[in-house]
């Protein structure tokens, strides 16, 4: 089983506990948001090393209520930048380079839409087989509860 959840470290307990797993049982992939942006991305590239050398059959994307991630916002992260010594010309070789600000550095509106693109990226990748399974979570980040995200 690969997991995909958010970095947020009140999940670091609370998700192995909610899931009734141990060290050993889940490969863990996290990033911010338990968001998969990009088809041929790191996320990905993990994922399909799971699948074809890890045997992974099942993977879970689980992301958690009260998500710092869900309304960041691209351009105050850019200011934030500046602020912090980052140059207007390093930004604009970014830009130049094919990096589009407004959809890596944005966060989500709707948590339960942002699982459901991830799940759907995941099975439909054309290098993810038809039979691993992927299925979408939010775990309460207070009680651990989960609930199953489903395409209505």
């Amino acid at each position: 089983m690969a997991i995909v959840s958010c970095l947020d470290t009140r999940l670091t307990q609370l998700l192995p506990e909610a899931l009734g797993i141990k060290n050993g049982d889940a490969k863990i992939i996290k990033n911010a948001g338990a968001v998969i942006s990009h088809k041929f991305g790191s996320v990905m590239r993990s994922l399909l090393i799971g699948i074809y050398n890890l045997g992974i059959s099942e993977i879970l994307v689980i992301s958690h209520t009260d998500c710092g991630v869900q309304y960041i916002d691209n351009k105050i992260m850019i200011e934030k930048m500046l602020e912090r010594g980052i140059s207007q010309s390093n930004l604009d070789m970014v830009k130049y380079c094919g990096v589009d600000f407004d959809s890596w550095l944005s966060g989500f509106e709707d948590l339960n839409t942002s699982v459901l693109e991830s799940v759907n990226l995941i099975q439909q990748h054309p290098l993810v087989p038809e039979d691993v399974n992927v299925y979408g979570l939010v775990i309460d980040s207070v009680t651990g509860e989960l609930e199953i995200v489903n395409d209505k």
